[in-house]
């Protein structure tokens, strides 16, 4: 059965404090819709909608970016959130099969736990998710009776008894297409917000003769961002796991509440990260390279056996082949380097391919800007590049070529040729004694005058 993900992401947040729609705040590098689209599409939706208010253009902007297909609807009033689910209406009115809807600012909510609720609905017509609160505080509670759901009660709507209850309600539900909308359509505000309540269609369900569950799932799964300090603890709680599981994947970290990955770090086994270590949003590190500390990574990728740092900077488009060897104070962007080539320090590549075992000397740069394009150097196999050489792109260096130090190479360079680009030294006998006599006599006769 084919299922349609309805993603509620409507708010303004004002306990952020901020100008941003709150779920445009990162964990991992990643708004927290985007996590929340992420988990949604485990289960390969026919069709996303968004329900976006504050800030849709900008929403909507951040979720085509992750699936041109989403499609956006607007809730311009906020008026709870089986309003909100209603807003989709018109958008599914031809939709089947079932529809499953997530929230915004609940990053974690696991693949394997939306695969329990879709197993549960083979048996029941309408799944809820829950989960066992610590501190039940004021969540909605879910009334059982043995593994069927009677209903859900909020937690300003509870009775004492019901708000002894610790089994509490995420707000995810499953349900087909055809039940939702006609259930929200019976849905009313008589309660103590005066908001409509997705929650109510299940006791709305029972009361059809529709049976109804829920799914437990661990607690931290299920954890809401609506102030910085929540926004701060997803963070936490995301780095937690992602060093947990590098480690169980087989990757070393010698330090590893020091290492911090994005939403979509992946680093291959036998892989070692030493202190320190930042990786943004698109980095793929193959087995057996060696991430030496205080490096940042973005964008890039790290092939088999690579070494990278110690401080060293990869942004995007930084692709790095076997055994190459980027140390420290090296800045790559947009480049390709070839297997085995070098760059050990002091050294900028951007918008340029290195040749396989080519070794770039230290203060090099590729000057790849003119104020308006970028250009492109190109550096082939076996090449040298003396210390300090400023490649004015767009350039060539052929294979086992060579640039002397301190050369400024603006013609292109042929295979074997060495180019030597200086102003020729000039010695002036005793020119600098005499100079530094004359500084000398200055600053003391500087010191006479402040006495």
């Amino acid at each position: 059965m084919s299922t349609n993900l309805i993603i509620l992401a409507a708010g303004k947040g004002t306990r952020m404090n901020s100008d941003s729609p709150k779920v445009l705040h990162a964990v991992a590098g990643a708004p927290l819709l985007i996590h929340a689209m992420k988990a949604g599409a485990s289960l390969e939706p026919a069709r996303t909608v968004i329900v976006a208010g504050h800030g849709a253009d900008e929403v909507s902007k951040a979720a085509r970016a992750y699936d041109e297909s989403a499609e956006i609807v607007l809730q311009t009033e906020q008026n709870g959130t089986g309003h909100a689910v209603l807003c989709t209406k018109d958008a599914l009115a031809k939709a089947t099969g079932d529809v499953l809807v997530l929230y915004g600012d609940t990053p974690f909510i696991s693949p394997e736990t939306l695969s329990d609720m879709r197993d549960a609905r083979a048996t029941f017509d309408v799944v809820v998710l829950g989960f066992e609160a610590a501190d039940p505080a004021r969540y909605g509670r879910l009334v059982m009776d043995g593994n069927t759901l009677e209903r859900i009660v909020e937690f300003k709507d509870a009775s004492d008894d019901e708000r002894a209850i610790t089994f509490c309600n995420s707000g995810v539900i499953l349900c087909s297409a055809a039940h939702m909308f006609e259930l929200l359509a019976q849905v009313t505000n008589n309660n103590a917000s005066g908001e409509y309540y997705l929650t109510d269609i299940i006791g709305l369900a029972r009361a059809a003769g529709l049976t109804a569950t829920a799914v437990a799932c661990d607690e931290a799964e299920t954890m809401g961002v609506n102030s910085r300090a929540d926004l701060s603890a997803a963070e936490t709680a995301f780095q937690a796991r992602a060093r947990r599981e590098a480690l169980e994947a087989g990757v070393t970290l010698t330090a590893p509440e020091t290492v911090f990955f994005a939403h979509d770090t992946y680093i291959g086994p036998d892989t070692i990260v030493e202190p320190n270590v930042v990786f943004g949003p698109k980095v793929t590190i193959e087995n057996g390279a060696h991430i030496r500390a205080f490096s940042h990574l973005e964008g890039a990728h790290v092939s088999r056996g690579a070494v990278v740092g110690p401080y060293a900077r990869l942004r995007p488009g930084a692709e790095l082949s076997e055994n190459v060897h980027v140390g420290n104070f090296v800045e790559i962007k947009n480049a390709t380097l070839a297997e085995g080539a070098k760059a050990n320090h002091l050294t900028y590549i951007g918008d340029a391919s290195i040749g396989e075992g080519t070794n770039i000397g230290a203060g090099t740069i590729t000057c790849n800007y003119d104020g308006v394009f970028k250009h492109h150097t190109h550096i082939g196999a076996r090449a040298f590049i003396g210390s300090n050489t400023m490649l004015i792109a767009p350039v060539s260096v052929g294979d086992e070529a060579m640039t002397a130090t301190g050369a400024v190479v603006n013609k292109d360079v042929p295979e074997g040729a060495m180019a030597i680009s200086r102003t020729p030294q000039e010695n002036k006998p005793n020119l600098a004694r005499k100079l530094f006599d004359k500084l000398r006599a200055k600053k003391a006769r500087q010191q006479k005058e402040d006495e």
